[in-house]
């Protein structure tokens, strides 16, 4: 426990460094401008006053040594620049307390050669001062950061590389989404966008690297940061989700976010078992990360690839012309854990998914409400969600697909829904519904997809449904009979041994 108090107040004093370096950098060249206009007459200043200037860059320098060792006890750094920014600042110290001794009244006459020491002292402190703040830069926010911006011709007169070109860093469309290999030419491009500014050779935050496959696959100081198959479990996709003000979010506050469609097509890698060498079509491209992958091309849904294609052209839905989504009502759901896509590329029309927050409630779904005319997908599937949430759900105009699966809804929440004049798509697996409420859905005119396996619903509720409404597509799984017949036949069936023998 001792331990782990002395980590948390060394953690808490390192995060001052960045406040207490000023101290020093602004006295010390403070002191510098003074002497410089004293001795040029210039400016009339006392002796006491640069004395008291260069106690106090001492004693700035000094704290701020210490807080900076501090902070570089939670690692994340590039070792060869700490290490050259560490001693830069020990000698920053060092020179101030040179200087300030040897313009003392108190040790001028008690140092041989003070007035020798003085200027070198002061001056090697302000040099070193500015470039131990370059290399605190670097530190910070990547090697060369306070000299990539440097402008033509200097770049040229210093031998720079050209300055790469704005938006070099954002991810290009692919002509071909099917064809393409999902981790480098899907996954990677985003990773590099938005992670790999804090987590490469020359800055690694918390211990994480994401420039390399295998760096990558190790994770960082709290291990690794995807578990294959399980992308709402990964760390990865978990720090993306948190708010923006949290601490942990990533990327962190003031860095340019990650988009729904990219947190969307990551979290689609990882439960795809995160390959490094497939491409998209060898893997499973299910409803809600179609239009992600759609939009990687540039284009609608419908350009492109069938595979992508999400859903009919003659879906009187997709033509709908919506307003602008509210921007406050998009953020309230993001901050709630739930994933806000466009369908398509440039399109007011949203999906909304729950797969990231499996404690939804149904107080948290009257945060759809402001969205009502926009929402036209609707993933609420393993929440916790009753028929309360139909209440929210019947306002949702628009909807066109429905997931309700895995969750506590009965026939209630299908009184509520059936009117919704757009709806198609309707998932109600392992549910309490029954077959009174399925026969609720014959006046549901557009529904052409039903899924009621492992719910109350039985063959004979299906049954009457069909007569009612022939076009339907009803999903009702495998009964305990069938389950059955199918071990007896595979118990009476000829081993393979008795093959052989006969």
């Amino acid at each position: 426990m001792i331990l782990l108090q002395a980590s948390d107040w060394a953690a808490f004093i390192g995060r001052f460094h960045p406040v207490l370096v000023h101290l020093p950098i602004g006295f010390l060249i403070l002191a510098g401008l003074l002497e410089i206009g004293r001795l040029t007459n210039k400016i009339e200043v006392k002796e006491s006053t640069i004395t008291f200037v260069l106690f106090w860059s001492a004693i700035g320098a000094t704290v701020s040594c210490l807080a900076g060792y501090l902070l570089s006890l939670g690692g994340g750094y590039e070792v060869e620049l700490l290490d050259e920014h560490k001693w830069q600042g020990i000698w920053v110290a060092v020179a101030a307390w040179v200087a300030w001794m040897a313009k003392s009244e108190l040790f001028v006459n008690k140092i041989p050669f003070s007035s020798l020491l003085y200027l070198p002292a002061l001056t090697v402190g302000a040099i070193l001062t500015m470039v131990a703040g370059h290399h605190g830069g670097s530190l910070t926010h990547g090697e060369g950061y306070l000299t990539q911006e440097t402008p033509e011709p200097f770049r040229g007169w210093l031998g720079m590389e050209p300055k790469a070109e704005k938006g070099s860093d954002e991810i290009k469309p692919i002509a071909d989404v099917n064809n393409a290999m999902v981790f480098q030419e899907v996954v990677n491009p985003i990773l590099k966008a938005r992670c790999v500014q804090c987590h490469n050779a020359n800055k690694s935050k918390g211990d994480l690297r994401m420039d390399q496959i295998e760096l990558l696959k190790k994770g960082g100081e709290n291990g690794p940061i995807f578990v294959a198959g399980k992308g709402s479990e990964s760390e990865l996709i978990k720090r993306c989700l948190l708010p923006l003000e949290d601490e942990n979010h990533m990327p962190p506050k003031g860095k340019t976010q990650l988009s729904d469609n990219q947190i969307a097509i990551l979290s689609w890698w990882i439960d795809q078992g995160a390959p490094f060498d497939k491409k998209v079509a060898e893997l499973k491209t299910t409803d809600a990360i179609k239009p992600a992958l759609a939009a990687l091309s540039g284009s609608s849904p419908s350009v492109g690839s069938s595979q992508l294609t999400t859903t009919s052209k003659e879906s009187p839905v997709l033509s709908l012309k919506v307003p602008t989504p509210d921007a406050k009502a998009v953020e309230a759901l993001k901050k709630a854990g739930l994933l806000v896509m466009p369908i398509a590329n440039e399109s007011n029309l949203l999906e909304i998914n729950a797969v990231n927050i499996s404690t939804l409630t149904d107080t948290q779904v009257a945060l759809l409400e402001p969205l009502k005319e926009q929402i036209i997908w609707l993933k609420l599937g393993d929440t916790k969600i009753s028929d309360q949430a139909a209440t929210t759900i019947a306002k949702l105009k628009n909807l066109q697909k429905l997931h309700l699966e895995n969750t506590a809804v009965t026939d209630a929440t299908i009184r509520q829904i059936k009117a919704l004049p757009y709806l198609e798509y309707l998932n109600l697996v392992n549910t309490l519904v029954t077959d009174a409420g399925i026969q609720e859905l014959v006046s549901a005119k557009s529904l052409m997809s039903l899924h009621v396996w492992q719910s109350k619903v039985t063959e004979g509720g299906v049954a009457a449904l069909k007569q009612a409404k022939p076009n339907l597509e009803v999903t009702i799984g495998i009964n305990e009979q069938q389950i059955a017949e199918f071990i007896k036949a595979g118990e009476t069936a000829p081993k393979p041994e008795e093959g052989k023998k006969k």
